[in-house]
């Protein structure tokens, strides 16, 4: 029997500004779905200076504790979107994106070229993670 719906907030995460109505992540049906992180550092709630690498390692380092508070870590991500403002910064995004996963266990992938992101970010990216069996 399905069980239903959890909203998790991870503590040590970026939180939601107070205009934005959303849950770190979802658990369910086997799954967590991961809303999209910016490179927003906690400690300020600022995106981090140093361009597209510092702000992608930002993002993951954000997801990683957004899956940690969720009861998952990268290995488990099915699926990735990544939102990129501009596509010039797509080869220093992709180096510093690869670099969190194993070689040969990349999840499907896809992104997308976007106008604009909040708080002026150059990425935002996004998860859908399977659980394991129980």
């Amino acid at each position: 029997m399905p069980t239903d719906p959890e909203f998790l907030m991870a503590a040590g995460a970026p939180p939601p500004p107070p205009t934005a109505a959303y849950s770190h992540a979802v658990r369910a049906g086997g799954f967590v779905f991961v809303t999209g992180q910016l490179g927003v550092d906690p400690a300020t709630n600022r995106l981090v200076a140093g361009g597209i690498e510092a702000q992608t390692h930002q993002v993951m380092r954000n997801l990683v504790t957004v899956l940690a508070g969720a009861g998952a870590s990268l290995n488990r991500v099915v699926m990735v979107r990544i939102y990129l403002v501009d596509f010039g910064d797509y080869p220093a995004m992709n180096a510093v994106y690869a670099s969190y996963f194993a070689a040969g266990r990349y999840p499907a992938r896809t992104t997308v070229g976007v106008t604009g992101l909040a708080l002026g970010a150059a990425v935002e990216i996004d998860l859908v993670v399977q659980l394991p069996a129980d």
